[in-house]
């Protein structure tokens, strides 16, 4: 479907309530289907930042395309829905695992825990919990080079020989500490669920898969051994090389240089190669990749003298986007002639999502907001206020384009005083010239905080809260707002605009019926539809137990 600028709103919170975000409709099989086992492969494709009204206009506008051809063989969702919040970690996750946060226990790629210990702890007797939990590139042995530490010569070049066990590229000293153990917790041990790899495994079935950050081994799930062939060059090192300015998220030229790197390593499985192309193993049952260049083509206010972002409608690409959407169409075709080249075309489902859109869209609408100030205020009106109490008051924060806010102190006294300050502080910001534009109620459309922001993700409500993980306040930012002390983007995710959430959903190849099915979707549906494509028991992942996640309807 093709959305106009007049329906663009604040998501499902606004849409259904709190208590609706996790209840929302899926688009399933019938109630006991027993699906066979038509497709060998499974081609998973993540389009990072792309919206289904971006895959409306650009099959519309080119008939011709790879993406035109995948939709009018598949069968697409035009409804679907990220989890909330719309991070990369939680979306990737939710597809491979079939859980929103309350079942994963991953909320975003940094976020922070009450439990665990601060990283760098070795000697834990006596230390008090709460840690930040840091999966993301800070994570790396070097976060400035392409191989995350690994140590190529000749790089960037020479890449694909990077590890695919990239668990060995992760500085340990980084990682918050298990306070039971003693031993730094690495991304697979803090995911609360299995994975559709670990499924695959247990079956013989060979999998790979390529991402952006080392800390991606968290896909690998509990076991730590999930992928047989991660491939994970670091996407915020210095680019093209160290030392640089900036890194492979800053030109977007750069960010398509980035992803042609894990296309070909898809395209070498494909070859039944390893990602490197040197090992012959066999094309994966499970295997596939992320792309950024959509996602840097919609942040970055401009990119090779060109604009990025949108035109002032919200849906017409500008120029960065209208090239980023063709390199993607491109690199596409490819894998799809790569599979017919091979003779795997029938016996290989392609699945193309996004682990989240983006927002806002409509250029005049953005207000960007440094969020450091926000919370210096609300600490400092906490400290004012109960002189006597815990301080800071905000333990850890992270605000994109929607405010999670981990507390020190957990009480009801010092949720509801985070909730009414941030609705009642205003304040400057700037708008898509770098003008001011102020703001009012922190830039949120509402505040849940203590119980009700349990009850927004479906944890067991306490109070305090007792459960570690799940964030003590959530702001939901107002259409536009995206948190930033900078000018140095233009939209972000994270957040619940509908923008950030409504993504598209393909499914096309083996053991599919091509139409159009329009009614309520979850991304999360992805993990049990990628296990009956396979034949195997959608059942053996514990989120899809705990959730009751159903696969999506193919016939």
């Amino acid at each position: 479907m093709s959305i106009s600028p007049s329906r663009r709103g604040s998501g499902l919170l606004g849409a259904v309530g709190a208590a609706g975000l996790l209840a929302a409709g899926f688009a399933a099989l019938p109630a006991g289907a027993a699906p066979a086992a038509p497709a060998q492969h499974v081609l998973l494709l993540s389009i990072d930042g792309m919206h289904q009204f971006d895959l409306d206009y650009y099959v519309a506008h080119h008939p011709g395309s790879a993406l035109a051809a995948l939709v009018a063989a598949g069968r697409e969702f035009t409804r679907a829905q990220t989890p909330f919040p719309s991070d990369s970690f939680p979306g990737m996750v939710g597809q491979v695992t079939g859980g929103n946060p309350k079942s994963t226990g991953v909320y975003y790629d940094d976020s922070y825990n009450h439990a665990l210990l601060p990283a760098g702890t070795t000697t834990c007797t006596g230390v008090k919990p709460g840690a930040e939990v840091t999966y993301f590139e800070a994570a790396d042995r070097d976060p400035l080079v392409l191989d995350a530490g690994q140590g190529l010569p000749g790089l960037p070049g020479s890449i694909l020989g990077m590890t695919g066990n990239p668990t060995t590229l992760i500085d340990p000293t980084q990682l918050p500490v298990d306070p039971a153990t003693c031993q730094p917790v690495y991304p697979h041990s803090y995911l609360k669920v299995n994975t559709v790899f670990e499924v695959a495994r247990a079956a013989s079935l060979r999998t790979a898969w390529a991402d952006k950050h080392p800390a991606y081994e968290i896909l690998n799930g509990p076991s730590g051994t999930g992928i047989q062939d991660l491939f994970t060059p670091e996407i915020n090192s210095d680019a093209p090389t160290k030392p640089s300015s900036i890194d492979w998220t800053k030109d977007n030229a750069l960010t398509q240089q980035y992803d042609s790197y894990k296309v070909e390593a898809v395209v070498n499985e494909i070859n039944g190669h390893d990602h490197s192309g040197v090992q012959t193993v066999g094309t994966p049952a499970i295997f596939g990749m992320n792309f950024q260049t959509v996602s840097t083509a919609e942040k970055l206010p401009t990119s090779g003298g060109r604009p990025g972002g949108y035109l002032a409608n919200g849906v017409t690409p500008g120029p960065v986007l209208s090239g980023a959407l063709d390199y993607v169409d491109a690199q596409l075709a490819r894998m799809m002639a790569a599979l017919k080249a091979r003779g795997l075309d029938t016996t290989t489902t392609i699945i193309l999502s996004a682990k989240h859109g983006q927002s806002p869209t409509i250029p005049a609408e953005l207000a960007r907001i440094p969020d450091g100030p926000v919370i210096d205020a609300l600490d400092a009106a906490w400290k004012s206020a109960y002189p006597a109490k815990v301080d800071p008051l905000v333990a850890f924060s992270i605000d994109d384009d929607g405010m999670l806010l981990w507390l020190s102190d957990r009480s009801r006294l010092a949720t509801s005083f985070a909730r009414t300050f941030l609705l009642g502080h205003s304040g400057t910001g700037n708008d898509i010239t770098g003008a001011p534009r102020s703001y009012t109620r922190s830039g949120l459309v509402g505040v849940y905080a203590g119980v009700s922001a349990q009850h927004l993700f479906g944890i067991p409500a306490t109070d305090p809260a007792t459960d570690p993980r799940v964030p003590d306040v959530v702001g939901v930012a107002q259409p536009g707002v995206v948190y930033t002390g900078g000018q140095g983007k233009i939209a972000e995710h994270g957040g619940d605009n509908a923008r950030d959430r409504l993504v598209p959903l393909v499914v096309s190849g083996a053991g599919v019926v091509p139409g159009v099915v329009g009614g309520p979707t979850q991304t999360i549906q992805i993990a049990p539809t990628i296990l009956s494509l396979l034949g195997l028991d959608p059942g053996a992942l514990g989120a899809v137990a705990l959730e009751g996640t159903p696969a999506l309807a193919l016939r």
